[in-house]
């Protein structure tokens, strides 16, 4: 066991936080929550969240706090900014091992669950990449274990201790992501007490972690109050009850089922087991308790997130240790009951479907069905070393089809991808690059950027171009976006320009200064109909950078 867990650990630190540095920020997500961060250590105001200078107020502050931090000890840099994502996924697989060490098996079976939570693709997807949701579930799960513990012991005062921790957990994951926070744990803890016949204590037990919570998250909700009064009008209304109840979604409208798919294929490489694990869960006679624990956190929330109007796939990150905890036990379960053959069936099945993969992969970087072609002939050595992963998984499955042993072959199932996570964060294509990491190009032309120049971009471009270049008054062109709400108010410079007035732009302080257009190559052609001949343009596949000044420069090689 202690050489499990050691090899479960360094295989975390190699595939979770060692890469994390390896390619370069993805817009707009990632240069948006980096800046940020960056911005509250250069201003030094952690309670106002500012992007390029103005108001920001979609998110609560504490995944800011977060990432700062790491900035300050790591600097600005990938790995820093991505960092937090990273440890709250593994504090997440911990949480739940502690979990189902505890309620459901025994130290091989916490072992097993929380490295299957690590290996699903949606974990690791999120866990390294710069979002807030990693972190916001993890406090999540944090709260769902504190809960299930309290409920479990028969000491009132530790009952109260392990509320009051749950409260915490609770008042954290509204600091990361809002109201939230406080719904999920309500749909899930509700029904399950009712399930339980325990629909008496829900008056009882639920105002300990209610103070605890709002006592938690009260010092910043006053001070950004006292500081910006319209914060929660804005906060509440706008990014809660009209993204959920809007009929178009706010910014992200999908169909209900949208989670469906997310969820199967966020799951890999462990749904092709759910026919296994959902026999094993219908014939479980003991722990019943936490299994309808486990359902309830699962499916409610997952009803709730596909009710709502705007989705995203990284939404329904809080069902997957609920998701992994069942598929697990649940295969225990159907291998204990001498079981088989749809397991045989799934791991076959997987094998083939492998095999296909890697044929189509050749046959399509050999130049047929050109269309799909993702990798530049420069790029062979990333689809070869893809092929070469996918190979090491059809061993492992191998492997695991002739184990013996029920824990051996799960861990071999869990452990078959293992390479292709390691790698993934290194066989990105360039024509992918080129299209949504823009960090390299801006930083290759650093020294072509004076600092007076005055620097307009769209709103898409806008955080990578304030991360890189250390700036926060980048002038914002044609739609304003995200930045909308900032830019209402009357104590903020005007740095929107609508493209009808962007020539007056140019002539009115291109005398002056330079005035230096980045936008991405797609988004150029439309200004570029527009506008004046320019000084000069640089560019790469993917971005531009158009320089407007009466004074000819060495910037003037086109490229």
């Amino acid at each position: 066991m202690k050489k499990l867990t050691l090899l479960s650990l360094i295989l975390y630190l190699m595939v979770y936080i060692l890469p994390l540095g390896v390619r370069p920020l993805v817009i707009p997500d990632e240069t948006r929550y980096a800046e940020i961060s960056r911005e509250m250590l250069e201003t030094g105001d952690w309670v106002v969240p500012r992007l390029n200078g103005l108001r920001y107020f979609e998110k609560p502050v504490l995944g800011y706090w977060l990432n700062a931090a790491s900035i300050y000890l790591f600097g600005e840099n990938a790995f820093a900014v991505r960092l937090p994502s990273a440890l709250a996924a593994g504090i997440s697989a911990f949480l739940t091992g502690l979990l189902v060490w505890r309620f459901a098996g025994g130290y091989r079976v916490a072992l097993l669950t929380a490295a299957g939570f690590l290996t699903c693709f949606e974990v690791f997807g999120i866990g390294t990449f710069c979002v807030l949701d990693s972190v916001f579930s993890m406090f999540i799960t944090a709260t769902m274990v504190a809960f299930y513990f309290a409920g479990q012991t028969g000491k009132p005062g530790k009952q109260a201790a392990l509320l009051a921790l749950a409260g915490i957990f609770t008042g954290l994951a509204f600091l990361t992501k809002g109201f939230l926070a406080f719904v999920l744990p309500v749909i899930i803890v509700v029904p399950f007490l009712l399930w339980q016949g325990k629909g008496k204590e829900l008056l009882r037990i639920f105002w300990i972690p209610l103070v605890t919570a709002v006592l938690t998250a009260l010092p910043w909700c006053l001070a950004i109050h006292w500081r910006e009064g319209d914060f929660w009008h804005y906060f509440f209304w706008t990014e809660h009850i009209q993204r959920f109840l809007e009929p178009n979604g706010g910014q992200h409208s999908s169909p209900f089922w949208l989670f469906i798919p997310v969820l199967l294929a966020g799951g890999l490489p462990w749904t092709g087991f759910l026919p296994c694990a959902l026999w094993g869960i219908r014939n479980i006679r003991p722990k019943v308790p936490f299994i309808r624990f486990a359902l309830c956190w699962l499916v409610f929330p997952f009803v709730f997130f596909s009710a709502s109007r705007g989705k995203l796939s990284t939404y329904i990150l809080p069902c997957f240790p609920p998701f992994i905890i069942l598929t697990i036990t649940g295969l225990l379960h159907y291998f204990a009951a001498g079981k088989q053959k749809a397991f045989q069936l799934s791991v076959r099945s997987s094998v083939i479907l492998l095999v296909v993969t890697i044929i189509v992969l050749v046959l399509v970087q050999m130049g047929l069905f050109k269309p799909l072609n993702i990798y530049e002939p420069r790029e062979c050595w990333k689809w070869i070393l893809l092929v070469l992963a996918l190979l090491v998984n059809i061993v492992m499955l191998n492997y695991a089809l002739g184990a013996a042993d029920s824990y051996r072959r799960m861990a071999l199932c869990g452990l078959a991808p293992i390479f292709l996570l390691g790698i993934a964060h290194l066989v990105w294509p360039d024509q992918i690059a080129t299209r949504k990491m823009p960090g390299q190009f801006l930083l290759e032309h650093t020294d072509q950027i004076p600092p007076n120049a005055l620097i307009v971009s769209d709103n898409y471009l806008t955080p990578a171009v304030d991360w890189y270049y250390h700036r926060n008054d980048i002038y914002i062109l044609g739609n304003d976006g995200e930045f909308s709400y900032g830019l209402n108010y009357d104590d903020v410079d005007n740095k929107h320009i609508r493209r009808k007035e962007f020539s007056d732009f140019i002539e009115q302080y291109s005398k002056q200064n330079r005035v230096m257009l980045i936008t991405s190559i797609k988004r150029y052609p439309p200004h570029q109909i527009e506008l004046p001949k320019p000084t000069g343009t640089i560019s790469n596949m993917g971005f531009v950078i158009v320089e407007y000044s009466l004074h000819q420069t060495d910037f003037s090689i086109s490229r």
